[in-house]
């Protein structure tokens, strides 16, 4: 997938699957369940346990069935590690322009945290496909439509506090995808091996990014 075509898939499926898998069986495992959910984007982060070899191998494994990116990416040199193993967009927490850079070398999309207005422009103007609001449960789904208000061009992805009770609201509220994390992957359901309630809960919040759009 080139550049766009990835940028397409996030904001067709509007959801980002956070993942901490702690190998790349378990990824893959997992990986499947959830595409059959109908989430095909996974954000690996880089504080699972050989995250670089679980993105290589998890890519190796679907190919084009699924788009995994790096999470949790603090500078370029890690960026730039994340997407020679395969990784297909990266995540980071904070504003670091020199990632930005990198990946827009690159041609690979990139997602900033950011949490205010400041933070958000700079961001777009040094690049930024998205922008990763981050912690959105802070401000709620009520911070996205006033930061569109005067900032209508931005991409923004709300991470933390995204759950189904709250996913619907966010992209009614203007969010292009949902980043989410334990209320969808979590180490319990991981370890436990249940794959079912993994597809289930895929599924489901696919089901609210609809009722949200619609």
């Amino acid at each position: 997938m080139n550049k766009a075509e990835k940028l397409n898939l996030i904001r067709e499926t509007g959801v980002i699957a956070i993942m901490r898998a702690q190998s790349p069986d378990q990824l893959t495992a997992a990986a499947d369940a959830i595409r059959k959910g109908g989430v095909r984007v996974i954000e690996v982060t880089m504080t699972t346990p050989g995250a670089l070899n679980v993105i290589s191998e998890a890519v190796r494994r679907f190919g084009q069935e699924v788009l995994f990116g790096a999470g949790t990416v603090l500078d370029p040199e890690t960026a730039r590690s994340a997407i020679l193993a395969g990784a297909g967009f990266v995540v980071a927490p904070t504003l670091k322009l020199e990632v930005i850079a990198l990946c827009n070398r690159y041609g690979i999309p990139v997602m900033p945290g950011c949490f205010t207005p400041t933070e958000m422009l700079a961001a777009w103007e040094a690049g930024a496909d998205m922008i990763k609001l981050f912690p959105a449960e802070v401000g709620g789904p009520e911070l996205i439509k006033a930061l569109l208000a005067p900032l209508p061009q931005l991409q923004i992805v709300p991470v933390g506090g995204v759950d189904l009770g709250t996913a619907a609201a966010f992209i009614r509220n203007g969010a292009a995808a949902l980043g989410v994390g334990s209320s969808l992957i979590n180490n319990k359901l991981l370890d436990a091996g249940d794959m079912d309630e993994l597809t289930r809960r895929a599924a489901s919040f696919v089901e609210e990014v609809k009722k949200g759009r619609g």
